[in-house]
This record gives C-alpha cells, structure tokens and sequence, in this order.
C-alpha cells in the first residue's frame, strides 16, 4: 500500500522576500511512503466498581488510515449513533478473576449502560465487592491466538470535604457562579485524582474533567475552582476519583494522543496502556459524589 504525501515547506518571511517568492510556482514535493504492515490487538475498557455488576468493551484496533472495508475473520463492523464504526471481535472469551481466586465469566451480550451512556460488549453475573488494597485480574483471549490480561487494585476512598458556589455581583444573562470542590490529600502517599463536574443529570459528557495529582498539596486540603460558567438553577455534580499511577498516565496519554492528531508540528504520542498482550484500560474506580443545586 501507497500513500502519497504531501509536503509544504513552510517558511516566516519579511516583505523584503515577497518579490523573490512571486516567481516560484511550486513549492511542493511529493513523496512515496510504504506503510508498514498494522496487526490488529485486542483493546479493552473497563472500570469496576464496588455494588456493580462488571461491563467491559472489547473491540479490535485497525490502521490509522484504515478505510474501514476489511474486514477480520470473527469480527463485525457495528456503527454508532454519531456515525463512527468500530470493528467489534464476537469471539472473545472474557473472565475477570476475583480477589479470592474466583473467577467471574462475563458473557457476550452488546448494549449500553444506561448510567454513562457507555456502550459495552460482555457484562457479568452479578455485582462485585471491592475494598481498598484488592486486586482483580482480567482475561481475553480469542480464536485466533490473541491474548490480553490485566491486573488492578482498588484504591482508598477520599472524600469530597465540601462543595461550594458563589455568583458574581451581574445580573440577568451575566449573572453566574463558580463552584469549588474541597478534599484533603492523605500524606504518606503520592496520589492522583480525576475531578469531574456534571451539569444537570450526570451521563457521559461532564461540564469539566480534571487529573490532578498531589504533587503541590501532598498532606494539605486542596480546593479545585473553576471559573464563571454556571447559572442559577442549575444542579451541579461533583465527582472525585481517587485513582492510581496507571490509570492516571493512562488518561493523560489519550488527551496527549488526541492533541497530536492532525497537527503537522505536534510530536506523535503513544497510549500508555493498563493492560498486556493489547491495548487498553483496566481499573477500578472509587469516588464520592456531591450534588448541588445553585439558587
């Protein structure tokens, strides 16, 4: 496969140069670039949660510039409301181990979870219990040889000590809040967080989503501030996860992935997985809620 690349030398010159540039025509080169051979992995999602019963995604990876025809034995194409299509594995085995040993098969059954908005393709028996310092492992593979696993242990719950708002002095359309969340950052530790801020009834899309880490208040209460943005009426929820370090660089390496797409001048960035043998997330998740109503 063949890729023509277009490449525009882009320089800064002064009105001096603008004269000398009028009689180049063409300053553009084209070049040939063999893409190397891409083998698709396994790509895992999932977060646990104490008091809920397990959902994970199981999709496959294909090339960046894949068009989306081809496309492998045991895979279908499954097409999402905003018109995205992702190619979607059927025969993956999927078994999350259990802090005592015992394993827990998730059988495969698509939809989505109503809570998050998140679609998932194998879900679980029942719901899990998971107390700070458990560890629980995760198992795919499927009949073509390819095999994922990931291990994740609980974190300690942190509480949100208080939330609170305040408007400016404005009124009418100008008048709006800020809103502070308030935690204390255990000291013996280096810790990391993940703030969101849902407007109106919490689903997917957050109003703000923050990773934090207490590199500046190790040991000390810290309060997260946003700016201006809320109205009266409105009902605000806080979310405060305590996560751990690879979850943590995890979320920072997709925002980093995402910043670098499309841009010329932006270094390419490699997802930092939680998983082996694919890619992905394994996680679990422990946070407190706060919900607000501002008046």
């Amino acid at each position: 496969m063949f890729l023509v690349v277009s490449m525009r030398r882009k320089v800064l010159i002064g009105f001096g140069l603008l004269g000398v540039l009028a009689g180049c025509k063409k300053l553009q080169n084209d070049a040939n670039v063999v893409l190397p051979t891409y083998p698709n992995q396994l790509v895992a999602e999932c977060y646990l949660e104490s008091g809920v019963v397990p959902r994970l995604s199981i999709t496959e990876s294909v090339p960046y510039l894949d068009n989306g025809q081809a496309i492998a034995a045991g895979s279908q194409i499954l097409t999402l409301p905003n018109g995205q299509t992702i190619q979607l594995p059927t025969d993956v085995t999927v078994s999350l181990t259990l802090p005592g040993g015992q394993p827990m098969p998730l059988r495969f059954s698509p939809g989505i979870d109503a809570s998050t908005g998140k679609y998932y393709t194998h879900i679980g028996t029942r719901a899990i219990t998971a107390t700070a310092g458990q560890q629980f492992g995760l198992d795919a593979q499927d009949k073509r040889g390819r095999h994922l696993t990931g291990t994740a242990i609980t974190p300690t719950f942190i509480p949100i000590d208080s939330v609170k708002y305040k408007f400016n002095g404005l009124t009418g359309d100008n008048k709006k809040a800020y809103f502070m969340t308030k935690w204390t950052d255990p000291g013996a530790t280096i810790d990391f967080y993940r703030l969101m801020l849902h407007k109106g009834k919490p689903a997917n899309n957050s109003e703000t989503d923050n990773d934090i880490r207490d590199k500046l208040f190790n040991g000390q209460s810290y309060a997260q501030v946003t700016t201006y943005r809320f109205r009266p009426g409105d009902t605000v929820t806080a979310t405060l996860y305590h996560v751990d370090s690879l979850y943590f660089d995890f979320r920072q390496s997709v925002r980093n992935a995402r910043n670098a797409n499309g841009n010329p001048f932006a270094q390419p960035s490699a997802i930092h997985s939680t998983v082996q043998g694919g890619l992905g997330v394994f996680s679990v998740l422990v946070s407190d809620k706060r919900t607000v109503i501002l008046k």
